[in-house]
């Protein structure tokens, strides 16, 4: 069935719906030679090149693979950079015919959960702002924050693109001079934590995501290493974003060791008759006449007749 472009690469994992739609103003994707156009629908038949490297597609496009990885401080987030700073991708699993595909970024200084997919329509839901998916961190806070300051924080802070607030800031504790507080809020801006604790000219000592959606940061996953989601987890993420789970295909049924067919042991139409007990009585009469007609055919019809 015929699709946008930007949909069908986003959902084999090339990039999400905005990259796609940036690739193709950029004249970077063509369709069987010719540059392809926004809105140009696609089945998959079709010759298509991305920078000049043609796409291998999968007849079924990718299965779904989503990464929870936990973020150290001085890693970025982009795919290479000019500084040579190690990148989160370096350490991720080697994926065939697509890509890794980063839901959000967190700065150089931030550590914590990073989910990662190879469905980019997927990670495009978990980022739209519509999707209103809630990101919680930790915040370690240098000195003691007034009561009217976490009121301001949660009413509103007007930043460069508009007001930005926390949905909700929590004080979880900590030892002299620093405490720590979980902070909840359901947008990705650029650098929104920091931001907003610094508008009230509050330091922020040590920032660390612990929960996008539905998904946590496992304890005792180490810096630098990741858990990969289960289907149930997935799920639960699809259903963040307003998406239905999808359906797992029925498992295979077992073979009759006899007959080597699928057996169907639950099915009504193997399932055994109810007869009555006058035809049960009937039917073993049958079965005993059957038996001795077998034996009088195997000696060659030559039984001797039972006396009266």
């Amino acid at each position: 069935m015929p699709e946008r472009l930007q949909k069908f690469l986003a959902r084999v994992g090339q990039g999400s719906r905005r990259q796609v739609e940036d690739w193709i103003r950029q004249g970077r994707i063509t369709i069987n030679g010719v540059p392809a156009q926004l809105g140009v629908s696609v089945n998959g038949a079709e010759r298509i090149e991305i920078d000049g490297h043609s796409l291998k597609v999968r007849a079924f496009g990718q299965k779904r693979r989503v990464l929870a990885y936990y973020k150290p401080i001085g890693e970025v987030t982009s795919r290479s950079d000019p500084e040579g700073r190690p990148t989160i991708f370096e350490k991720l699993p080697i994926l065939r015919d697509s890509r890794w595909i980063a839901v959000g970024r967190l700065d150089l200084n931030t550590q914590g959960l990073l989910l990662l997919t190879n469905d980019g329509d997927l990670a495009n839901r978990l980022m739209h702002p519509s999707s209103q998916v809630e990101r919680e961190y930790a915040v370690r806070i240098l000195g003691e924050v007034a009561p009217a300051t976490l009121r301001q924080l949660q009413e509103g802070v007007p930043l460069e693109e508009g007001v930005a607030r926390f949905d909700s800031i929590r004080e979880v504790g900590g030892e002299g001079a620093n405490h720590w507080y979980h902070v909840i809020l359901r947008e990705g801006r650029n650098r929104e934590v920091r931001r907003l604790w610094e508008s009230q000219g509050v330091a922020v000592s040590r920032l660390i995501r612990v929960r996008y959606g539905p998904i946590s940061l496992r304890r005792g996953l180490h810096p630098g290493h990741w858990d990969e989601l289960n289907e149930a987890q997935m799920d639960e993420l699809r259903k963040a974003v307003g998406a239905m789970p999808e359906p797992q295909p029925e498992p295979a049924l077992p073979l009759d060791s006899r007959t080597r067919k699928p057996a169907w042991p639950n099915s009504p139409r193997r399932a055994a008759p109810i007869h009555s007990s006058a035809q049960r009585e009937r039917n073993a009469r049958t079965a005993a006449s059957f038996r001795r007609g077998e034996k009088s055919e195997r000696s060659g019809g030559n039984e001797r007749p039972k006396k009266a």
